[in-house]
């Protein structure tokens, strides 16, 4: 009886051993084939052998991954090469992981998945890489070509008087989501490859606006008429009449501010030949002989606005380079502007 027996066992051994076998010779001869269910970036390459899933996936993703990208910003157009960008997909190393997702498990749950047709549920991501540096020129680039700096208003002077120069907002490129979205472009390459660069308004310190409220007083004196123009929050309150510096001592031309102020001024003579015995000396306030009379109030170099009792040179070029009034109007004048506002001599 044991005879039989030994025989019985060694021939399910064998069963077993040539199940094992096959089992075994069937597995191997799958082991490049893609188990069904696995997709690459949503790209299906189930069932595929290495060389038909990278045909795919070069085609379906490598292709389009390698489209420049194209960003628009305020009407104009910067383009983006994907050798700029040094754009690489890695298809084998994307075909290697659908592989060995493939080869996941025993061999027996590998073996009844692909006898029975069973199916993995696996998506292997996207390997894609690309210059950060290169996107980030390309924001600078659309940056430099698209910002436009906000301009304050400001005051446009001439002899005639002052006009408003009104304020201009500006333009800035959003440049941290402008790079996500290159970004986001690029990683996608399904994606349209077009960016819209969003943009935001900047607002100037100065708006026209507020123009009257930052120039509560200006001077405006017109050399070749001999008047001088007082302005209060940009309007027109009085015009005086002048007298301004003769030929070869002009009063200067220019924008300036009033420096100083005083009352019954001292004169402190300059060192000209024009001043004769006097030159360099200083005449006190309030005397005969000094032709600063009342007010005084400083512009530039010696110049300044003062008043005099020589009514008769009041409409002509006839001083030292001051710019001379009558004492009632000096001190009107004197008692309503304040150092630091602005003159412009023309």
């Amino acid at each position: 009886m044991r005879q039989p027996v030994a025989i019985v066992v060694v021939a399910v051994v064998a069963v077993l051993v040539a199940g094992v076998a096959g089992v075994r010779a069937y597995d191997a001869s799958r082991d490049d084939v893609i188990a069904k269910g696995v997709t690459v970036a949503g790209v299906d390459v189930g069932g595929l052998r290495p060389a038909e899933a990278r045909a795919r996936l070069e085609r379906e993703l490598a292709e389009p991954a390698r489209r420049p990208i194209r960003v628009r910003a305020a009407g104009r157009t910067f383009r983006l090469s994907a050798e700029r960008a040094r754009v690489h997909v890695d298809v084998e190393g994307m075909v290697q992981e659908a592989l060995r997702r493939s080869r996941e498990g025993s061999i027996v749950t590998r073996t009844v998945r692909h006898l029975t047709g069973g199916r993995l549920d696996a998506d292997v991501e996207l390997a894609i890489v690309w210059s950060q540096r290169a996107v980030d020129r390309l924001v600078r680039r659309v940056a430099r070509a698209t910002n436009r700096p906000a301009k304050d208003a400001t005051l446009s002077f001439s002899a005639r008087g002052i006009s408003k120069v009104p304020h201009q907002d500006g333009l800035a490129v959003q440049t941290k989501e402008l790079a996500a979205d290159i970004n986001a472009e690029l990683a996608d390459p399904s994606a349209d490859r077009i960016v819209r660069a969003k943009t935001k308004v900047t607002k100037p310190k100065v708006t026209t606006d507020q123009l009257a409220q930052r120039y509560p007083d200006v001077i405006v004196v017109d050399r070749a008429n001999f008047k001088l123009r007082h302005y209060e929050h940009l309007k027109l309150v009085k015009t005086y009449t002048i007298a301004v510096g003769k030929v070869g001592l002009e009063t200067p031309a220019g924008l300036y501010r009033i420096q100083n102020k005083a009352v019954d001024p001292a004169w402190h003579v300059p060192n000209s030949d024009w001043a004769g015995d006097l030159a360099g000396k200083v005449i006190p306030g309030g005397r005969p002989d000094n032709p600063l009379k009342a007010r005084w109030m400083g512009i530039y170099d010696g110049a300044g606005i003062h008043g005099t009792d020589a009514i008769h040179s009041l409409g002509t070029a006839a001083s030292h380079g001051c710019i001379r009034m009558s004492i009632p109007d000096v001190k009107e004048l004197y008692d309503r502007v304040e150092v630091g506002t602005p003159i412009y001599i023309a």
